[in-house]
């Protein structure tokens, strides 16, 4: 995807990385937000961010302040120096954070999975040079999150950044929201110049977990983090279990390893040739092995066919996945890892069992 963007040094640059985004889920007082903001000045945060209207997903939650907390950041900017952003999701809360001078906005998740609602926005923001941050869309739909960022661009934007703030799955998980971290990948290597940070407060859903996955995100070298911090997170008014304190969030800041991006040792990178030409081998032999895999799964097509027996088996399917789940693990393979590949591989079956069904030899 040919997308050339600016390099937005003044917020990325090699100095300031990781960009640091801090500040509550939502804008509560006042003093909550001036409070929290000279305590995050002390941190090396470099944007304060807060929540003036909150979607939430039922009603009777809290939903923000809304436009009086505009004044609020304004406070913030003046009284600290630092640059505020906060989340829009019509062209009503463009004008109002126009009015109030909101040095860059970011669009949320429900937002980006209604294009209508981005070309609303895009329309709304028409002339103004402002950093868009565009969070990934609640669902893994990786289109989703490309037109939202198509759409911005098109329309002349330059200063776009991506924030991965992970998935929705419904169950009981380890996350908030799975990471998938292949998916953010994926998005750098079709728009290298994208800058992307990590929303690891959303993604986590504890505060136990913000730090394991900061520093994920910091080894996959995303550009950085966007970290709920709250003066009080044990009273906050929302997603109280997963913001930190000032005191926190500069302790997690201080002990993350930010880790080089090039490779400057001479045996390091003889090392990693060697060990990356013995993985191109292996991945030959992965291919070679997978295509007899397919060979196979398309003659038993030609027998359901032959007999008239549906594509899909849900007891082979069962013993498969479980069995093969279970030889995977006792390797050291992770679970995740293991259903995903199955997954993929299942699915290639039926899809050649299904071109065979549907032939007419």
């Amino acid at each position: 995807m040919k997308i050339k963007l600016n390099n937005i040094s003044e917020y990325i640059s090699s100095s300031t990385k990781p960009l640091v985004i801090a500040g509550p889920c939502s804008a509560e007082s006042n003093m909550q937000m001036l409070s929290t903001a000279k305590e995050l000045v002390k941190t090396n945060t470099h944007i304060f961010r807060a929540g003036i209207w909150k979607p939430r997903t039922r009603p009777n939650s809290f939903e923000g302040i809304g436009t009086p907390a505009l004044e609020w950041m304004n406070n913030v900017q003046k009284e600290t120096g630092l640059k505020v952003i906060t989340e829009v999701a019509n062209s009503s809360h463009v004008d109002q954070i126009l009015k109030h001078n909101i040095d860059m906005i970011w669009i949320g998740a429900r937002t980006v999975g209604n294009p209508f609602a981005i070309q609303e926005i895009v329309d709304s923001l028409k002339g103004v040079d402002i950093p868009i941050f565009i969070k990934n869309p609640l669902n893994a739909d990786l289109n989703l999150w490309l037109g939202a960022i198509e759409r911005f661009y098109n329309a002349g934007f330059k200063n776009i950044i991506a924030i991965h703030r992970g998935f929705f799955s419904y169950g009981v998980q380890k996350y908030r929201n799975l990471p998938q971290w292949q998916l953010p990948v994926e998005l750098k290597r079709l728009i290298p110049d994208l800058p992307i940070i990590c929303d690891p407060s959303h993604i986590a859903g504890n505060r136990t977990l913000i730090n394991e996955i900061s520093q994920t995100a910091l080894d996959l070298n995303f550009d950085g983090l966007m970290i709920e911090t709250h003066i009080d997170p044990i009273n906050a008014l929302s997603d109280k279990e997963q913001q930190l304190s000032p005191i926190q969030l500069k302790e997690l800041l201080e002990n993350l390893v930010v880790r080089s991006h090039s490779v400057t040792n001479k045996d390091t990178a003889s090392s990693l040739r060697d060990l990356r030409s013995q993985i191109d081998k292996l991945d030959d032999k992965l291919i070679n092995v997978l295509q007899d895999r397919m060979d196979l799964a398309q003659l038993i097509g030609i027998d359901k066919k032959t007999n008239d027996i549906t594509i899909l088996q849900p007891e082979r399917w069962k013993y498969v996945l479980e069995d093969r789940l279970k030889k995977g693990v006792a390797k050291g393979l992770s679970d995740e890892f293991i259903i995903l590949l199955l997954r993929a591989i299942h699915q290639e079956s039926i899809n050649i069992q299904t071109r065979v069904m549907n032939s007419n030899k």
